[in-house]
């Protein structure tokens, strides 16, 4: 009797040590799905991040036009009226 009292606690004891290991794998599997899920987040708004930085480069390039062409304008206008002075102080 003693002999199967002492075999049935060191089983026991082994099935609370495998009952642990799967609760401790258990535990790191919810971990990992997490992070699974937190990259998938993480990922969706780098993502979203890249579209907004296309747009904002695509309106940077027309407003580069639109300043070049303001620019080209300002110095035809400065040209013409010092040209213009030019003309009045030689007549």
């Amino acid at each position: 009797m003693a002999l199967d009292t002492q075999r049935l606690d060191r089983i026991e004891e082994k099935i609370d040590k495998l009952s642990d290991a799967v609760i401790a794998i258990a535990r790191t599997e919810e971990k990992l799905a997490s992070l699974q899920q937190d990259h998938a987040k993480t990922y969706d708004r780098m993502n979203k991040f890249s579209e907004k930085l296309d747009n904002i480069e695509e309106c940077v390039n027309e407003q580069r036009q639109t300043i070049t062409v303001i620019n080209k304008l300002f110095w035809i206008f400065v040209i013409s009226i010092a040209g213009a002075m030019a003309a009045m102080y030689i007549n």
